[in-house]
């Protein structure tokens, strides 16, 4: 009865309680939205922003809904590329059409079939919904256009007028741009990011800033994004080895440009140790055409500076906790510098190099006062990076390391299994976990160490963040050793090898993935796991589709490094009220080219899962909460009409 009192003064009396109940069960009929996978980014901005912007084909899908074979195919492609980029094809066409008549001609067609495009994409949503999603500056323009009947005889004058002021006012660009973001918009309702936005590509920046504008996400971290939240939380070996890879992909200017990290000290240290090294082993690995080669020998001995600060730090949190159980990791006191050798696990190796200026064979894992300095002065700047702790913050508050949504289990990587598929248990700080318990103690952790004000338990969470990026037992991992080490110095390529978890051999069994979809709350039948993390090679026969459709692996490919091996640039999903839709895609090249030719990523559908019944809103997560709500109304109702309530009239 108490609830029922508070519930009374948003709904006074029996009208208003009845009107909501009406409404939420309308609600419950609608189609379901549709949800965008994405994942494995890798700082691909370009090829990230292209699928973002096209729905993985969900708006080309669209528009051949609505028009059909009533518009030619030029058309609707110069339609489609309006839609994904507005701003870059109306500059195009503003340009070849130099005469205005031609241009307010164009205007006035392009608004119509925008319209349409925009009544389609919207004709799922509640008219409140669509209110509320509706740009400030044309909100009003939007609804009567959207709203308003131009087939009929009364509403067509007042209907053409709206387009004619806004074309005569010089208005007509804006709101194109607008109708344009706003099909986005309503085309994909919610967006699934299932890790990995960082790594080697050289824009995660713009597509953190991106994601951020987004109306409705969610993202299940990858081993890469930790990495850097644990960088961001002062995580000292975190942030080396994400330094190390920003330096091995010719990365470390973007990150003084978009991130303010000062790299000065590194920069002295690298010149200071290695000036006379030729940091063979440490090339620059870079696709990117904005690369100023000018910089590759300095950033080679920088590359190197922070490698060796990684060693010796990760050595550290070696020693700290023995229970993680990574002593094989440690590899600079297994170093005979003058035989030029290293034992690894019992078998001696020689070395590709041996110059190791820094390192104490006395005590291998100990920074020079110099490379301490450094070390405090990275850790500072990554600490007072404004725009890298707003980022890491938006991380935390849209992430999580898994996702149960509407039937489906997300997440990047695998859950740890042995090799008779069951879990595997993990000691945390004293404590063993397993399964879905394991996760959430890693997260319970890696929160605290970005948010908590115990000196301690913040320590306990920023070094969990290296244990999640590094170690065998790791979610998000999934391998039995990270060879970073043997591959810089050893060549034979045995060494280099990086065991997987026995997950990824498992689950083609219905019975393992049954008993993780079970673990996680979610019924064997029905349910689908959805996973990040591997490339899946298509050259190879591999196949995203596992375990019969139950689980699909939707590594994105978007990092041009794996192409070449995996043959596509990945692969992305779509969920709508139809079904499941996994597609795979071609590389993309560039913006521009795709402007000026209007030619899409080329895209192939791999798996289709039609449902016999299209879902509705009822039969999602929001569903459950509606039911819930109207159950909740229906006793407030029941209150009023028994007496036991007095309404509010």
């Amino acid at each position: 009865m108490k609830y029922l009192k508070v519930l009374a003064k948003q709904y006074p009396n029996i009208a208003s309680a009845a009107t909501e109940i009406v409404n939420l069960k309308a609600i419950l009929s609608l189609p379901k939205g549709t949800e965008h996978f994405i994942t494995d980014i890798h700082g691909e901005y370009e090829q990230f922003r292209h699928i973002l912007s096209n729905g993985s084909g969900a708006i080309q899908r669209k528009i051949e809904e609505e028009f059909g074979s009533s518009l030619a195919i030029p058309d609707k492609r110069t339609l489609a590329m309006l839609i994904y980029y507005p701003e870059c094809k109306l500059e195009q066409i503003q340009e070849q059409l130099l005469d205005g008549e031609a241009l307010e001609d164009w205007y006035r067609v392009i608004i119509f079939r925008l319209i349409r495009v925009c009544k389609t994409a919207s004709s799922k949503y509640t008219r409140s919904k669509v209110r509320k999603s509706l740009p400030k500056d044309f909100a009003y323009i939007i609804e009567e256009l959207m709203t308003g009947r131009p087939d009929v005889a009364d509403q067509e004058a007042y209907y053409n007028e709206i387009i004619n002021s806004v074309i005569r006012t010089g208005r007509a660009s804006d709101l194109i741009v607008d109708f344009c973001y706003l099909i986005r918009r309503f085309t994909v309702d919610h967006l699934h990011v299932l890790g990995d936005i960082f790594d080697r590509g050289p824009y995660p920046h713009l597509i953190m800033d991106t994601l951020m504008q987004h109306h409705s996400i969610d993202i299940q971290w990858g081993n890469h994004d930790v990495l850097w939240m644990g960088a961001a939380a002062g995580q000292t070996a975190c942030m080396c080895n994400m330094l190390r890879i920003s330096a091995k992909y010719g990365n470390l200017s973007i990150l003084e440009d978009a991130y303010g990290i000062n790299m000065l000290p590194l920069a002295r240290l690298a010149l200071n140790q290695y000036a006379d090294d030729s940091c063979s082993c440490f090339h620059v690995d870079t696709s990117d055409e904005n690369y100023d080669n000018s910089y590759a020998e300095l950033d080679e001995k920088m590359h190197k500076a922070i490698s060796i600060i990684q060693f010796k730090l990760e050595g550290q949190l070696i020693l700290k906790y023995p229970e993680w159980d990574m002593q094989e990791r440690l590899l600079l006191d297994k170093m005979d510098l003058e035989k030029g050798t290293i034992i690894v696990e019992g078998k001696e190796y020689k070395l590709k190099e041996t110059c190791f200026p820094t390192v104490d064979p006395k005590n291998p894992y100990q920074l020079t006062a110099e490379e301490k300095d450094v070390v405090d002065r990275l850790r500072a700047s990554f600490l007072n990076s404004e725009r890298l702790q707003k980022h890491t913050r938006f991380l935390f508050t849209k992430g999580s390391f898994y996702k149960v949504y509407n039937g489906n289990l997300l997440y990047h990587g695998c859950v740890p299994l042995n090799e008779d598929g069951s879990f595997k248990e993990v000691e945390i700080y004293g404590k063993k976990y397993s399964g879905k318990a394991l996760y959430d103690i890693l997260e319970h952790y890696a929160r605290k160490g970005y948010y908590s004000l115990n000196p301690v338990e913040k320590e306990k969470g920023r070094d969990i963040m290296w244990f999640i990026w590094k170690n065998k037992n790791s979610p998000v991992f999934g391998k039995a050793k990270m060879t970073t080490f043997e591959r810089y110095f050893i060549l034979d390529k045995k060494t280099h090898e990086e065991p997987k978890n026995p997950y990824y051999k498992l689950i083609e069994k219905e019975e393992v993935v049954n008993r993780i979809l079970t673990e996680f709350g979610l019924p064997s039948a029905g349910a689908h796991i959805i996973n990040g993390h591997v490339p899946v090679a298509v050259k190879k026969g591999e196949s995203p589709v596992k375990c019969n459709g139950k689980l699909l692996i939707i590594d994105g490919g978007f990092s041009k490094a794996y192409q070449s091996k995996t043959g596509i640039a990945g692969y992305t999903l779509i969920y709508n009220s139809y079904g499941l839709v996994l597609a795979a895609h071609e590389p993309f090249e560039s913006m521009e080219k795709t402007v000026l030719n209007e030619t899409c990523i080329h895209s192939h559908i791999v798996m289709e899962q039609n449902v016999v019944k299209r879902k509705t809103v009822g039969d999602t997560d929001t569903g459950k909460v509606l039911r819930e709500n109207i159950a909740e109304l229906e006793e407030l109702l029941e209150a009023y009409r028994s007496g036991c309530l007095i309404e509010n009239v």
